[in-house]
């Protein structure tokens, strides 16, 4: 049976490394050859790597990475054709994929469908295709597309398959947010069936500032079954062998591919030959794929808790890494956010790379104390005590003129907060190429539940985008590997413990009342009557909604953090900070 074995390069990629990417290629596309594929697909704009943002408005940033793709397709010479995510210039810049081979590129496919919503600002920069291409790559027609072309139903995946493609090739650089691989899933699945080809889906993966890329790379059949899947948040070089045969034996039972070759409106498709079929005598001479390889590729799909777990790890691994940092600093407090945040900076960057620092002061239980040195002996990593009382007293000496002898109420609260994060910064800008990792989760950054220039100081927010129910649930699923979380810090009721006996819910809904109304507001965009309609109650539907609202400017000098779910605080929710407009 002929077949076409197609190389799915899923690699790590950093914007602006045009070196360090064109060489995680080469090497991706020598193995590939080493298992005689017949071509090698690689994310979407791998050169420049994704998403490079303003650096596309730079003239030299757009002439370094042609010249980078240029010595790409020379150093790739004897290799298999490749499918390369780029960009091209031609009075207009594209988001396009170049096909390279014998030292040459071969041809351009410039990405039809731009996406500008949520994290996506592609239209900022680039100029849509119009032209399907297909590609003739060991005698098979193979069609190319690149990430949003595949969403559309009467895409350039129907151009070219009309045109006569049996397989396409669509590159992606998808970010994560989770359930988004099942949804991705049943949308290929769909293309692929819909339009009877095969359907190559090469995904990045990695962290690049607030996103995160999942891998997870696909190929389907002609009846949209999975027949292989790539490894989730794990470079991966995926090789199948496509049943090219079996393909073309279904579109010929295909009615309605037959009808739609018929219409006259059907777009031009730019046709480009790549290399020749195999010589008959050589067809069937080819070795199989190793065994491990096959089996690799049927492995089955991560769970959503633990997709979500390792995008956390990813991201803040590739953040820190790629920024140039060596180490970390987490203020452990004893409670599940901060031993949720020192977890994952142990299984991201090492035990060796992470510092916990307890800070304790006259309202911290002996209880939470007690916590932070336990999570700190099951992790590895050495915990600095420096306790705070002595600058407390002293703030409080210092503003007793002006807040009076009585209770200092929260201001005074939050000067316990400043003073940590004072000294957790001091910490970090006295060791070389260190970072200070923030603890708060999503459900507290809503609702401003945070203190600027407290809790809030560093560089990265590791749990932002967390609800803190998920914080929960995301400690009880890593504790199901190595039990490295203290028990009673996940079972204790949440404090801030900046004022005797004090209690999350003395200022906020139980967190499994309120995430939901977050959610609700925050990522389906719903009113205030929308949410009373699902049950809950006007008044604490109106204080919530309140309690975001104010806080926005909070959010706005916040840290980055990893995004994980549909709609993130910062670059994927944007809002006025200065409005009357009250969401009700």
């Amino acid at each position: 049976m002929q077949t076409l074995r197609v190389a799915l390069a899923q690699i790590n990629t950093t914007v602006g490394d045009f070196e360090g990417n064109r060489a995680r290629m080469l090497v991706a596309a020598r193995a590939a050859a080493a298992l005689d594929a017949d071509l090698v697909a690689f994310p979407e704009l791998a050169i420049t790597g994704y998403p490079p943002e303003d650096q596309l408005l730079r003239a030299a940033f757009i002439e370094d990475a042609r010249a980078s793709l240029d010595r790409l397709a020379a150093e790739a010479d004897g290799l298999p054709p490749l499918i390369v995510g780029c960009v091209d210039f031609d009075r207009q810049l594209y988001n396009a994929a170049a096909v390279v081979h014998g030292g040459r590129i071969l041809g351009v496919y410039r990405k039809h469908h731009l996406p500008n919503y949520g994290v996506f600002d592609e239209q900022r920069y680039f100029q849509p295709g119009h032209e399907p291409a297909i590609f003739t790559i060991a005698g098979v027609t193979v069609g190319v597309t690149i990430c949003e072309d595949a969403w559309y139903p009467e895409g350039p995946i129907t151009a070219e398959a009309v045109a006569g493609a049996s397989v396409v090739v669509n590159i992606n650089a998808s970010p994560f947010h989770a359930g988004k691989t099942y949804e991705r899933e049943r949308m290929l699945a769909t293309r692929a069936s819909d339009n009877t080809v095969a359907l190559v889906y090469v995904n990045q993966v990695g962290g690049q500032d607030e996103l995160v890329f999942d891998g997870n790379s696909l190929v389907f059949d002609a009846s949209g079954e999975v027949i292989a899947r790539g490894a989730s948040f794990e470079e991966d070089l995926l090789v199948v062998d496509v049943p090219v045969e079996a393909i073309t034996q279904r579109q010929l039972h295909d009615t309605r591919l037959r009808r739609m070759r018929e219409r006259s409106d059907a777009p031009a498709v730019r046709e480009v030959a790549v290399t020749p079929a195999p010589a008959a005598s050589s067809a069937g001479a080819r070795a199989p794929l190793p065994e491990a390889q096959r089996a690799a590729a049927q492995r089955a799909p991560a769970s959503v808790l633990d997709e979500t777990y390792r995008a956390l790890v990813v991201g803040t691994r590739d953040y820190v890494r790629k920024s140039g940092f060596e180490r970390v600093f987490v203020a452990c407090s004893g409670g599940i956010d901060s031993a949720i945040v020192a977890t994952i900076a142990v299984d991201a960057l090492g035990a060796q790379a992470v510092t916990g620092v307890s800070l304790p002061s006259r309202y911290s239980s002996e209880g939470s104390i007690a916590d932070a040195v336990d999570l700190a002996r099951r992790l590895g990593i050495p915990l600095l005590q420096l306790p705070i009382e002595p600058m407390h007293q002293a703030a409080l000496d210092t503003l007793a003129q002006e807040f009076g002898a009585g209770d200092p109420g929260t201001a005074g609260e939050n000067v316990q907060s400043r003073i940590r994060g004072l000294l957790m910064m001091a910490l970090s800008n006295h060791t070389p190429r260190s970072m200070v990792l923030t603890t708060g989760n999503k459900s507290e950054y809503a609702c401003g539940y945070a203190t600027l220039y407290g809790d809030m100081v560093g560089g990265f927010a590791v749990i932002k985008d967390v609800p803190k129910t998920l914080v929960w649930a995301l400690a009880r699923h890593r504790n199901t590997i190595s039990e490295v979380i203290p028990r009673s810090s996940i079972d204790k009721p949440p404090s801030a413990e900046l004022r005797p006996d004090q209690r999350d819910t003395d200022s906020l809904p139980p967190y499994e009342v309120l995430d939901p109304i977050i959610e609700a507001y925050v990522e389906d965009d719903l009113s205030l009557d929308a949410i009373v309609e699902r049950g809950v109650d006007e008044a604490l539907a109106r204080r919530v909604i309140d309690m975001i609202n104010r806080n926005e400017y909070k959010r706005r000098q916040a840290a980055p953090c990893v995004k994980i779910t549909p709609r993130a605080f910062g670059r994927d929710r944007r809002l006025p900070l200065a409005t009357k407009y009250r969401g009700y």
